[in-house]
């Protein structure tokens, strides 16, 4: 009889186990999909509006697939992100992650920075658990609201076994993009996230997932970046090239102490005449220089038009100008060396 209720006992608790239900952290910043607005036909809304334990009641559906907890750690519109918030949001996100009782994170955010967001995280993040940005285009009280039907997915991305060890992952519209590529291609259109170089590595359809590649590039546990003593981030500046260009932003970004700067080129990273006398002098008085693309895909090459060796400028790959700033600003907490920086462009 003993024996019995033992086995009995051993039983229970596998199926316990077995079948407990994953917990998933959903951490809000605000944005689109926290927004409310006065009429569901206009497009006026104040983002951020809405508080995480609303948006989690809006989706009950998440509660029947994972124990959902909620924090709210911003209330803003993506346009407003800031360091403070990304150091923030990524230290929060290693301390939950380090728990054995949290197996994936979900991040609500506006669409505008979200490309940032997550790839700072991509780069700063400490774990082989999921990682899941969402976010909408349409605000919580618009007719076809995208936001809850992105969030139910967002949740069955981070509760899927083959999420984990992907770095961070973008999803909108019932695709799922790596941090590194994704990127918002249309103002306004509910399919604006696209990864121009690589394409989606998976889908999501009202809740199956299904993964088609895995990143390969080094992210969160393989990521060299800690930032888990930073209070602040060194100044990154983005200028943007067009004909008849002019050396004075340039300047200008040096004497606002920027640390480094992206140039937004021409064609691959090309610059003119007097941008590019400005930028070769920002190298020489210790500013380091990127050269980025003004042109959506593609790399921006080293050695092309550009003599970057001659000049000492970086070039920065297929990253865009505004991940090139996400990856130089924590690149230039550990090192000012250019050839190491460049190294970085090419590894991350």
């Amino acid at each position: 009889m003993r024996l019995i209720k033992k086995i009995a006992l051993l039983l229970l608790v596998f199926c316990a186990f077995a079948f407990a239900k994953p917990t998933i952290y959903i951490l809000a910043t605000g944005g689109t999909i926290a927004g409310a607005g006065d009429s569901e036909i206009k497009s006026s809304y104040s983002a951020g509006a809405v508080t995480v334990d609303k948006l989690i009641a809006a989706v009950s559906a998440i509660n029947e697939i994972a124990v959902i907890k909620g924090e709210q750690i911003s209330s803003i519109g993506s346009q407003e992100m800031n360091n403070k918030v990304w150091l923030k949001l990524a230290k929060r996100v290693n301390e939950l992650l380090a728990r054995k009782d949290v197996e994936g994170i979900v991040i609500t955010h506006g669409t505008d920075t979200m490309e940032e967001s997550a790839y700072f995280l991509h780069l700063t993040a400490k774990s082989k658990k999921p990682i899941v940005f969402v976010g909408a285009m349409r605000s919580g009280t618009s007719m076809s609201a995208d936001g809850p039907m992105n969030l139910y997915n967002a949740v069955n991305v981070a509760v899927n076994k083959e999420s984990a060890g992907k770095g961070v992952l973008v999803v909108m519209n019932d695709e799922i993009h790596s941090a590194r590529d994704a990127t918002k291609t249309i103002t306004t259109s509910v399919q604006t996230f696209a990864s121009p170089n690589s394409g989606k590595i998976g889908t999501v359809f009202y809740g199956e997932v299904e993964y088609f590649m895995q990143p390969v590039k080094a992210h969160t546990i393989n990521s060299e970046f800690d930032i888990s003593k930073l209070e602040n981030l060194p100044r990154v500046d983005i200028l943007f090239a067009h004909p008849e260009d002019s050396g004075v932003f340039v300047e200008a970004a040096v004497n606002a102490s920027a640390k480094g700067i992206i140039h937004a080129g021409m064609g691959n990273g090309n610059l003119f005449p007097s941008t590019q006398e400005a930028l070769a002098k920002a190298v020489k008085d210790g500013v380091a220089v990127v050269r980025s693309s003004r042109v959506p895909n593609g790399a921006t090459t080293l050695e092309g038009e550009v003599n970057d060796k001659e000049f000492g400028f970086i070039a920065s790959n297929s990253l865009s100008a505004q991940k090139a700033r996400v990856l130089l600003m924590l690149g230039l907490t550990k090192t000012s060396d250019t050839k190491e920086l460049q190294k970085l462009f090419l590894k991350y």
